[in-house]
């Protein structure tokens, strides 16, 4: 049984919109930045013990992450989906992720779907150090990141 369950956590189904949905890879729009990485799930931001469960948001995958300049594509093999630009809130750096530590760390994206506010959590994969390879990603992702309205 998992720890999430051990701990009596329940899963977070909010009334979400469908997710955008991500193109065949050969018509992705081209991109700045690219990783393969595990997609370790998504909470409600502000609330890192609420994983959210609906529209398939709470299985782990493989993950392929895209980012060009207009969205971040995050094409899965349990359900790709997009998050334009516009709903893009910030990106940071952390130890761990639904109370689980990640010895490498994790890039966690915040972003705006419908009207919640949710974090996502990716360890990159690839070769060098955890840190290098997490830090274009922060620094795109913020800058890219506008204020909610």
């Amino acid at each position: 049984m998992s720890r999430w369950r051990l701990l009596g956590r329940r899963g977070a189904r909010p009334d979400l919109p469908p997710l955008a949905s991500v193109p065949p890879v050969a018509e992705l729009p081209e991109a700045v930045l690219q990783s393969g990485a595990r997609y370790l799930g998504t909470t409600l931001a502000g609330e890192p013990d609420r994983r959210v469960t609906s529209r398939g948001l709470g299985a782990r995958s493989s993950t392929r992450l895209s980012l060009s300049a207009e969205v971040l594509d995050v094409v899965r093999l349990a359900g790709s989906f997009r998050i334009p630009a516009g709903c893009l809130r910030g990106a940071r750096h952390a130890a761990a992720f639904l109370g689980a530590e990640v010895p490498d760390g994790v890039l966690v994206v915040t972003w705006a779907h419908g009207d919640q506010i949710l974090d996502t959590g990716f360890h990159l994969l690839g070769d060098g150090e955890p840190a290098r390879r997490r830090g274009p990603w922060v620094r795109r992702l913020s800058a890219m990141a506008r204020e909610p309205s």
